[in-house]
């Protein structure tokens, strides 16, 4: 890799270094299930952890996991040769994602929720199987803000993502060690690294109509305008002002009218 490609590296590394410090999401001896979708946010979380991996102060150990959703077209071989070459341990299981969203969904529902809900049961019960305690996946900060917003807009709650989320079955712990990288600054990683990038080749992926890609569109949009506000919206997840938000009081006061 050039000067320019491992000085982009340093400084992922650094911001998932800080994000791993600040939320306590490594621990010595941990045995991490990373989901491997084969796209640039899944490829540059790996790399980077095994990076740090390299270097930690702790010891923890990396395992690759592939859930291939079922569309046609998507394929693991390239993904499986290249981590092969690497030296990582990596496993494909197959999901009927494709077969569920055609039997569940109808014309113009999107496939995300009931994507992600399928990929999150076959991680946690392979990450049990494996042996793994945690599950990292490759959210990075726009997605963080994104969520952000689209619970805002559209379903009228100030909820995102957390970098440290215990499930609700009280075992697996899902990470986001991406938490503080830009998302620009993974696909330029992604580009000079030479991953070989594989779509997920879901029929709804990219949809210029969905909810998430207007949101993104928009922060795009201000982030010209006013360059730093997504770093602003980041930092407003870590710093709120209960008071000053509609708590309602739990109170036997009847309501006036």
């Amino acid at each position: 890799m050039k000067k320019r490609g491992q000085a982009l590296e340093r400084r992922i590394r650094r911001l998932v270094g800080r994000a791993i410090g600040d939320f306590g999401l490594i621990e010595n001896g941990d045995r991490i299930l990373v989901a491997l979708s084969g796209g640039k946010d899944s490829w540059t979380l790996l790399h980077v952890l095994e990076r740090l991996r390299q270097r930690a102060p702790v010891s923890f150990f990396l395992v690759a996991m592939t859930v291939h959703p079922g569309f046609p077209g998507f394929r693991t071989d390239g993904i499986g040769s290249y981590l092969r070459e690497k030296g990582f341990e990596h496993h494909v299981v197959r999901a009927p994602i494709h077969e569920t969203m055609l039997e569940k969904l109808g014309p113009g529902d999107s496939p995300c929720s009931l994507c992600s809900r399928i990929r999150r049961g076959v991680l946690y019960t392979q990450a049990a199987e494996l042996g793994c305690a945690k599950i990292a996946l490759g959210h990075h900060r726009d997605d963080f803000i994104e969520t952000l917003l689209l619970n805002q807009f559209y379903n009228g709650k100030i909820k995102a993502m957390s970098p440290l989320l215990r499930a609700d079955d009280g075992r697996n712990i899902v990470i986001r060690p991406l938490v503080y990288v830009p998302e620009d600054d993974i696909g330029r990683y992604a580009s000079l690294a030479g991953f070989p990038v594989t779509c997920c080749a879901c029929p709804s992926c990219g949809d210029p109509d969905g909810k998430r890609v207007k949101i993104k569109m928009l922060l795009a949009e201000l982030e010209r305008g006013q360059p730093g506000i997504k770093a602003s919206l980041l930092a407003a997840l870590a710093d709120v002002e209960q008071r000053h938000l509609l708590v309602k009081m739990k109170n036997d006061v009847p309501e006036m009218v």
